[in-house]
């Protein structure tokens, strides 16, 4: 089992920054995809990024690459989601996600352990 808790969600401004934090315990996550997802009201969970702990390699959603930066401190079993430029329509809930043997690392069906989520709130 892996646990994960989100924390660092807000309300901002349009053009603010938030950084979230997802903390990661209950196995040794060295083979696991780390990913973020969100979910906007009346919308499906999308993908966001990810991150592999194993070879450091991200990738994003074409929406917020230039934006958006997710890392990771593997001492401590952590992932981070660094939001800048935010927009309106960047508000969602956003959920930290784990697995390893993923078929493809978009899709949130794919991912066995989840967080509670966190409120992001951009105000134009």
């Amino acid at each position: 089992q892996v646990q994960l808790v989100e924390s660092g969600g807000g309300l901002v401004q349009a053009g603010g920054s938030l950084r979230l934090s997802c903390a990661a315990s209950g196995r040794t996550l060295s083979r696991y995809i780390m990913a973020w997802f969100r979910q906007a009201p009346g919308k499906e969970r999308e993908f966001v990024a990810m991150i592999n702990w194993s070879g450091g390699n991200t990738y994003y959603t074409d929406s917020v690459k230039g934006r958006f930066t997710i890392s990771g401190d593997s001492a401590k079993n952590m992932v981070y989601l660094q939001m800048n430029s935010l927009k309106a329509e960047d508000t969602a809930v956003y959920y930290c996600a784990a697995d390893y043997q993923l078929a493809s690392i978009l899709k949130a069906e794919e991912y066995r352990y989840w967080g509670q989520g966190t409120q992001v709130t951009v105000s134009s």
